[in-house]
């Protein structure tokens, strides 16, 4: 048995490998992805176009633009000389905030009868930039109150707030997005690798010959899965050693417990990859089908939107997507340097969900041979 499936699957790697197309799908097409979403896919909101109407012009609005700037948030571009013209400048998307800081802001401080009043428009069309630039002034700001109002209050209590990150003290979405993107290129390689390989074989017409040869519908299966496997295995390594080495995203986690928790994902994909198999009858209709699944599975997997902002009935879809639990638990490891104490019922729900689709699939790949 072993020495049928072990020929197979030697046969497979050359005939996959052959194709120099397929080898810079599964070489290049990871590292492109990688950096791209190391430099361009970004959550950070930092060096932001600001506007500033400083009509003021006093010590007090010039420290607080000073902070603004000193902040790394925000970098004021333009001017203008007028309120209209900072509206046209966010009509015309040159930035994204504007602020305006009226004339008589410093006697307002200084009198302390009312308080100081400054504006900030901010251009909404990207509501996630908007709140993050919005919590940004508004954390400036309020450091900038509590600073004048330090001496008036010295005698009384004081209250001493400090906030700790833990996991990633540094905010950068890289550190999030990157371990994510390990989940996401296996998911789309494997399950476009696997999906073809049985399809090849009936698109050209030699499945009959493997059908007359004393190999069984099971080694036959587990021949055509060795490659993808294999390759799902291969890009891990290169993505995590890329995203440790170039991009400095921390591993705090064990790494065998990651390649565990991989072949565990894999088993999932391989056997969603072996169904496309048996209800596609040519590799253009499996590509197709790939993609299909594919979207679908990032945009519940909780890795653009949180899954507890999603409607409720799509929350509970969200438990049949393996990229689901992986996600979780490639993070964890990652950011978090947890093991199985803490996302057995992750790799739990990922086992029996891959063990489930794999002899699903299998069954329906042994009855189309039959």
């Amino acid at each position: 048995m072993f020495e049928r499936i072990k020929y197979l699957a030697i046969k497979e790697f050359i005939q996959l490998f052959r194709d120099r197309k397929r080898r810079v799908l599964i070489i290049i097409s990871p590292l492109i992805q990688l950096f791209l979403f190391g430099y361009v896919a970004t959550l950070d909101v930092d060096n932001v176009s600001t506007a500033l109407l400083d009509l003021d012009r006093s010590q007090e609005s010039r420290e607080l633009v000073r902070r603004m700037e000193a902040s790394g948030y925000f970098t004021i571009t333009n001017r203008p000389a007028s309120q209209k013209e900072s509206g046209y400048l966010l009509d015309k998307g040159a930035v994204l905030v504007a602020i305006q800081i009226d004339n008589g802001f410093s006697k307002d401080i200084k009198r302390k009868a009312a308080p100081a009043q400054l504006q900030v428009l901010v251009d909404g069309t990207d509501s996630n930039s908007a709140l993050i630039a919005m919590s940004h002034v508004a954390s400036i700001v309020g450091r900038f109150s509590h600073d004048l109002a330090a001496p008036a209050t010295i005698n009384a209590p004081q209250t001493d707030f400090r906030t700790r990150v833990w996991y990633n003290p540094d905010l950068k979405s890289r550190n999030f997005l990157l371990p994510g993107v390990i989940a996401l290129i296996m998911l789309l390689t494997c399950l476009m690798t696997t999906s073809m390989a049985v399809v090849r074989e009936r698109e050209i017409g030699t499945i009959e010959q493997l059908m007359v040869t004393p190999i069984r519908p099971l080694e036959l299966v587990l021949a055509k899965m060795s490659p993808s496997a294999a390759i799902g295995f291969g890009q891990m390594i290169l993505v995590t050693a890329v995203g440790v080495l170039w991009f400095h995203v921390p591993i705090k986690g064990s790494l065998p417990f990651l390649f565990l928790c991989t072949g565990v994902y894999l088993l999932s994909i391989l056997g969603i990859g072996l169904f496309i198999s048996t209800i596609s009858k040519t590799q253009q209709q499996a590509m197709m089908a790939s993609f299909f699944f594919f979207q679908p599975t990032v945009l519940l997997s909780g890795f653009v939107t949180p899954i507890e902002n999603m409607p409720l009935g799509f929350q509970y879809v969200t438990y049949f997507s393996p990229l689901r639990y992986f996600l979780v638990i490639v993070r964890g490891i990652f950011l978090k340097g947890v093991g199985l104490d803490v996302l057995w019922p992750q790799v739990l729900a990922l086992l029996l969900l891959g063990v489930a689709i794999f002899a699903l699939s299998a069954m329906r790949f042994k009855k189309r041979l039959a």
